[in-house]
């Protein structure tokens, strides 16, 4: 079992960047699900919203839009997008850290607001740990030369 799964996410030298098949797959996968659940969101707000907004929402929902739509760039260039995995990563492991885990050591966080969306968060970083092909991104943009 174990064999047939480290097969799977194998690195595959015919493929771009020596990635699996299947991680190429699953990159597509998190990025038509982050456009589709994020941008659904983001832009039905932006198209109902009415009245002046509250700067802060109105960046926080413009970045998402935003983002979510740059997305669908990850379906035809995954390997190239995985920088967008890596933001969306670290901005939810920030909240995380910052907003959850304080409201959570005090026993704040069931049944809040951000009760719900740490779970999401949780999930998601967990995903993209699993998703994101990890040596080909230090390779690609951690370890590469800045002259590259």
């Amino acid at each position: 079992m174990r064999d047939n799964l480290s097969k799977v996410f194998r690195a595959d030298p015919a493929n771009p960047g020596g990635v699996s098949t299947f991680r190429l797959s699953l990159l597509r996968l998190v990025f038509f699900g982050t456009f589709l659940f994020v941008g659904t969101n983001a832009w039905k707000e932006i198209f109902t919203h009415s009245g002046p907004w509250d700067p802060l929402h109105g960046v926080a929902f413009s970045f998402w839009a935003a983002y979510s739509t740059l997305m669908i760039l990850g379906l035809r260039y995954p390997l190239k997008l995985v920088p967008l995995l890596l933001l969306q990563c670290f901005y939810k492991l920030v909240w995380l850290v910052v907003v959850a885990y304080p409201l959570w050591s005090t026993s704040q966080l069931r049944g809040s607001p951000a009760g719900g969306l740490a779970t999401i968060f949780v999930i998601a970083v967990a995903v993209d740990l699993v998703v994101v092909p990890w040596p080909y991104a230090l390779r690609s943009y951690v370890l590469k030369n800045a002259t590259d």
